[in-house]
């Protein structure tokens, strides 16, 4: 006959396994866009859960201004950010790191003028209705160019859309032009000319990239998964660096980027030209971990005088980490 005693040291050793496997079965929800890049065929193959032991939900969103809600919320603990979104969050107070590049952005985003807008160069935006993802790089990247146009807000009409919105005001001709990335840039260059991009912006001092960030508090916790993590993520672009020619639509891991993102097998070798993938072993240098908070910094104080927000931190390097790139990189 079991004693009290030894009913009780049953019960706790049951409630012990049960909030053992809760804690097992738990799902860390990740924020990602859906750009075709390669670490999209590391995720259809469920590379990421193999090297954390996470059960990862993707979560696709749409911009970067959603992601800040989810993470200053607590729903999302790690995040894909674009540079314009992370320096606005940052300068809100969001308790995050960026602790390693996504990519630099060059072709992958574009001012695509509509067929018969009357856009020929950049000159010409003047006028027209621009729509945009407002808060996003892209924005960014368009108020970079509409000061390089010598032109001030007021004289354009920018429109904030997001991705899907953009190829519909499209095919409807409510829109003149737009800045955007795939798959969306991908289908309105159908039907449309390529004006500048963020290649051309960032040459002109507005350079922009997507960063991958961390809750600090979760990182604290959680820092050998997050390097296994971006150990992955830098696996998957090393593989698509090795021999960029060798990813054709018939490209196995072409046709996985595909599976999961939207875009098509067709589609996704050109896109891919469109970005700069930076090996971590760079990434720790001065030029890009070393120099993410000036380059911080210099976006939210654009973004200030473009009056996107009120203010902005004297320094930015409490919310950029490189200690996880330096391990995921030996």
């Amino acid at each position: 006959m079991t004693s009290i005693f030894g009913k009780t040291i049953l019960l706790a050793t049951a409630a012990i396994m049960v909030s053992s496997s809760l804690v097992q079965a738990e799902t860390l929800t990740i924020a990602t866009f859906s750009d075709p890049t390669p670490m999209n065929a590391a995720r259809a193959q469920h590379e990421f859960e193999k090297a954390t032991g996470w059960t990862i939900d993707w979560r696709v969103f749409d911009s970067g201004t959603d992601v800040i809600a989810a993470m200053a919320s607590g729903d999302v603990k790690v995040a894909e950010l674009g540079s314009s979104p992370l320096a606005i969050a940052a300068t809100q107070g969001v308790d995050l790191k960026m602790f390693m590049f996504s990519y630099a952005i060059g072709d992958s985003e574009s001012l695509i003028a509509r067929n018969g807008s009357g856009i020929e160069t950049l000159a010409d935006i003047k006028g027209k209705r621009l729509a945009v993802p407002v808060g996003s790089t892209a924005h960014f990247s368009l108020m970079g160019a509409i000061a390089h146009a010598g032109l001030q807000p007021g004289d354009v009409t920018v429109m904030t859309m997001k991705p899907d919105q953009i190829a519909a005001a499209w095919g409807q001709g409510t829109i003149d032009a737009a800045f955007i990335w795939p798959p969306a840039q991908t289908e309105i260059l159908k039907t449309g000319k390529r004006i500048v991009s963020a290649k051309d912006t960032a040459e002109w001092g507005y350079p922009t990239f997507n960063a991958w960030t961390v809750n600090s508090d979760f990182l604290t916790s959680h820092e050998k998964e997050v390097v296994a993590f971006a150990k992955a993520m830098n696996a998957a672009n090393m593989a698509y660096l090795k021999d960029p020619a060798a990813w054709t639509p018939e490209n196995e891991k072409v046709k996985q980027i595909a599976s999961v993102t939207g875009a098509t097998a067709e589609q996704i070798p050109d896109i891919l030209k469109g970005y700069t993938f930076i090996p971590l072993q760079e990434q720790v240098t001065a030029k890009w971990l070393g120099n993410a908070p000036m380059a911080l910094k210099a976006t939210a104080d654009f973004l200030k005088s473009a009056g996107r927000i009120d203010a902005t931190a004297d320094d930015y390097s409490k919310f950029v980490t490189s200690t996880i790139a330096q391990e995921a990189a030996k």
